[in-house]
């Protein structure tokens, strides 16, 4: 059974940083697929940040170099640094994974994490 736990969101003010993180179980998250997603109150679940199983990082425009995307094959985990954070970023995140290439479009996801929410507020 392939199971996301998703952590590490918070409250901070615009400016800031949080560092979210998913931890795997079931599937090994270095021949996957991995990625973030978002999704603000009333709107569509978004692509963030996602690598391919070749370790191809791909990031939503929005995203200006803010976030970075990484993994940690050993201990299979994954990880979202957010800098520079804006109130637009204020959402639920999702990690998410599946076998293979990365796609924006979040039905083709097949496992998900249960969310962590961020909050950026002055």
């Amino acid at each position: 059974q392939v199971q996301l736990v998703d952590a590490g969101g918070g409250s901070v003010q615009p400016g800031g940083f949080l560092t979210l993180s998913c931890a795997v179980s079931g599937r090994a998250v270095s021949g996957s697929a991995v990625a973030w997603f978002r999704q603000a109150p009333g709107k569509e679940r978004t692509y963030v940040a996602g690598i391919s199983y070749i370790d191809q990082t791909l990031y939503a425009d929005f995203v200006k170099g803010r976030f970075t995307i990484s993994r940690d094959n050993a201990n299979n985990f994954v990880y979202l640094r957010l800098n520079n954070l804006e109130s637009e970023d204020t959402a639920v995140y999702y990690c998410a994974l599946r076998p293979g290439v990365i796609y924006y479009d979040s039905t083709l996801w097949e496992y998900w994490g249960q969310g962590t929410q961020v909050i950026v507020s002055a």
